[in-house]
C-alpha cells in the first residue's frame, strides 16, 4: 500500500503542484486548455455511491437476518450460493446488462414514473433518457448486495446463542429478538458490511463507465448524466497526450485511492471490534 501511495504520489505530483487543493473544488476539465478540475467526478463518485447504499442496505441486511436467523437449515446454503454468485460476475457484464436491460427499463417505465410522481423535487426534474446517475447507483447496489449479505450474515451468526435465549425467556417474539438482541448487539460489524460495499462502489469502474453517460457536470436531478472518478480515468487515460494531463488522471487516481483504503480500514476495524468482543465473552 506504501509503494502504491508513493508511486502515484509522484507520478500526479505536476498535477498537485500546478492546481494544489484547487483541483477538488472546480468544474472546468479541460485537456486542451490544460485546466483540470475534479469536482464534477468527486461529485458523481459520491453521489452514486450514497445511491447504491441507499437502495443495498435495506434489502442486503434484510436478506442477512433472514439467511441468519429466519431460513431453514437445508434452504440456508442454496440461498447464500445464488446471492454470492452475484460477487462472481465481472463488472464488464454487469454493464452490458444495464445497456441493454436496466437503461431500457430506466428510460420507460421508472424514468417517467419518477418524474410523473416526484417530479416536483429537483431529484427527478429533467428527461428521462435512461442513461445517468439513477441507473448508475441501480447497478452498483445490485453489485454490493453480496458484500452486505456476506459480512452481514457472519456477524450476525457470531451473536452468541445467549442472547437469544435470553430475549426468548422474557416472551420476545422472533423478530422482536432480533430487533433487540441480535441487531443492537452486531451493530458495529453490520456497519463494517456497510463500509466494505461503499468501498466497492467507490472503486467500480466499467459497468458505471457503460450507464452513467460520462458528463462531467453537477446537476441535482437523478436522471441526468454524470461522470465519475474510475470512470474518467479508464475513458481518457490513453488520450493523456500531455504529462500535465496525465498527471491530473493520476492525481484523481490518488484521492480515489486515499478514500478507499480510509473507508476499508474503518470497515475493517469495525468487523474485528465486533469479533473481539464475541471472543471476550465466550472468554
Amino acid at each position: 500500500m506504501g509503494a502504491i501511495l508513493v508511486a502515484l504520489t509522484s507520478a500526479a505530483w505536476p498535477a498537485i503542484r500546478q492546481f494544489g487543493l484547487a483541483f477538488f473544488v472546480t468544474s472546468t476539465w479541460d485537456p486542451v486548455a490544460l485546466k483540470f478540475g475534479a469536482l464534477p467526478f468527486i461529485y458523481g463518485t459520491l453521489v452514486s455511491s450514497a445511491l447504491a447504499l441507499a437502495l443495498a442496505v435495506p434489502l442486503g441486511l434484510g436478506v442477512a437476518i433472514f439467511l441468519s436467523e429466519m431460513v431453514p437449515d437445508w434452504l440456508r446454503a442454496p440461498i447464500r450460493f445464488l446471492v454470492e454468485l452475484l460477487a462472481a460476475i465481472p463488472s464488464v457484464v454487469y454493464g452490458l446488462w444495464g445497456i441493454f436491460v436496466l437503461v431500457p427499463w430506466v428510460r420507460t417505465a421508472l424514468g417517467p414514473f419518477l418524474k410523473a410522481h416526484l417530479g416536483f423535487l429537483p431529484l427527478f426534474t429533467g428527461p428521462p433518457i435512461g442513461i445517468g446517475m439513477l441507473t448508475a447507483g441501480l447497478i452498483l447496489a445490485i453489485m454490493i448486495i453480496p458484500f452486505i449479505v456476506a459480512v452481514g450474515t457472519e456477524v450476525m451468526r457470531a451473536v452468541p446463542n445467549t442472547q437469544r435465549e435470553a430475549a426468548i425467556a422474557l416472551g420476545a417474539t422472533r423478530w422482536e429478538t432480533t430487533r433487540t438482541a441480535i441487531l443492537p448487539y452486531a451493530r458495529s460489524g453490520i456497519i463494517g458490511a456497510i463500509f466494505l460495499a461503499l468501498a466497492r462502489a467507490l472503486g467500480e469502474t466499467m459497468a458505471v463507465t457503460m450507464v452513467i453517460g460520462n458528463v462531467p457536470q453537477i446537476k441535482a436531478s437523478l436522471l441526468a448524466p454524470a461522470h465519475t472518478i474510475p470512470a474518467v480515468i479508464a475513458n481518457e487515460f490513453t488520450e493523456a497526450t500531455t504529462d500535465l494531463y496525465l498527471a491530473a488522471l493520476l492525481y484523481a487516481g490518488l484521492v480515489l485511492f486515499v478514500v478507499t483504503l480510509v473507508v476499508n480500514i474503518l470497515a475493517r476495524l469495525l468487523v474485528t471490534r465486533v469479533a473481539r468482543g464475541v471472543e471476550a465473552i465466550r472468554e
